[in-house]
């Protein structure tokens, strides 16, 4: 069997979500398919895969490989390879960079057209995309929203599941994402970077960590942990000028 007819197989039976299927194969149609796809399974090389990885810029390059990796581990469960060719190919180590968002003043304080409305809902509920294209009305009551599913079905994670304030705004979503990004983009920002702006208002309101991971949908407060910990640049003035005033 070649590599391009056992990996569309994998894409039908691995138990992953929806979503990491999305993204493994469009890893492996970019980069794997075009060389080695056409090649049977148990004749591709360590090298050869270390040779295609190589110009990948690294989240690129991270993603075609967890795709490869979970590939092959199905490959040896059936018995088609005794070895996988990527098991000890190193994983390129993620190298964070600033991410620009913007506070909810600024939000509040910007017009974005047609998508006005949508852009400040998200700024003050910290909804990921995929949970806030599937809301309706009828899933906020109580002034609350009431978030339980998502665009590929459950939640990303368990603790997805959640409620939070509602401060207005709603307004039903489109079902493609590109228009309001690129909206967003205009502004040097991203869908993503708006549940920042959420983590920011809540930081800067004295939403403590442990709640405010509730309110994002983490399972692991240290992710949001991370976010409270960006500092604007107008933020360490204000805190200086507090501490000043403390220390007299």
């Amino acid at each position: 069997m070649d590599l391009n007819d056992f990996t569309e197989l994998c894409w039908k039976i691995l138990p992953i979500s929806k979503k990491t299927v999305s993204n493994y194969r469009g890893a492996y149609r970019r980069n794997i398919a075009p060389t080695l796809g056409p090649r049977e399974i148990n004749s591709v090389t360590r090298r050869e895969f270390v040779e295609l990885l190589a110009p990948l810029a690294p989240p690129n390059r991270f993603q075609t490989l967890m795709a490869m990796r979970s590939v092959f581990r199905e490959a040896i469960n059936r018995e088609l390879i005794t070895e996988s060719p990527v098991a000890t190919i190193r994983s390129p180590k993620p190298r964070p960079m600033p991410q620009k968002f913007l506070t909810w003043e600024e939000v509040r304080g910007t017009n974005f057209g047609k998508f006005d409305n949508h852009i400040k809902f998200l700024a003050l509920h910290g909804l990921r995309w995929g949970e806030a294209v599937v809301l309706r009305q009828t899933d906020i009551s109580d002034q609350k929203v009431h978030i339980n599913k998502s665009m590929y079905g459950a939640t990303k994670t368990q603790a997805g599941v959640r409620e939070v304030p509602y401060f207005g705004y709603f307004q039903q979503f489109p079902k493609t994402r590109t228009a309001l990004a690129n909206e967003l983009k205009k502004h040097g920002v991203t869908i993503h970077s708006l549940r920042k702006t959420y983590a920011y208002f809540l930081k800067t309101n004295d939403v403590h960590v442990t709640t405010a991971a509730k309110f994002l949908g983490h399972s692991d407060p240290m992710i949001t942990l991370k976010i409270y910990t960006l500092v604007r640049d107008t933020e360490v003035d204000e805190i200086g000028d507090k501490l000043r005033l403390v220390l007299g």
